[in-house]
């Protein structure tokens, strides 16, 4: 059960659940990302003419649609996140005992 090699037979498939997304599907998430943010700029200017009479809403719907092409920009070139990996260390166990026999070197 220690920290050994973990071999495994020639014929048998490398498990890669750990693998990160592939490039493209990462591009095309974040492209859809981006297609739904400036897509919803356009109906929030569309609502606050709809709207103008109530000065409030109107005023609320413009400060929104605003940033929303910055917003778009950032989250479309954003990468994902880095995993936060385990650095595999050897530790020894303090608690044992060594084993074996030792040399006794005495002076004279």
């Amino acid at each position: 059960m220690g920290g050994g090699v973990v071999t495994r037979p020639a014929n048998e498939p490398v498990l890669i659940t750990g693998a990160a997304r592939s490039y493209k599907d990462q591009l095309a998430d974040r492209k859809r990302k981006y297609m739904i943010m400036m897509g919803l700029r356009f109906p929030c200017l569309i609502l606050a003419g709809v709207f103008y009479q109530t000065w409030w809403l109107a005023l609320t719907l413009v400060a929104i649609s605003v940033p929303l092409p910055w917003m778009a920009v950032l989250i479309a070139n954003d990468g994902p996140a880095r995993k936060k990996e385990k650095v595999n260390r050897y530790t020894p166990d303090a608690t044992k005992i060594e084993s074996g026999t030792h040399r006794i070197i005495e002076g004279s």
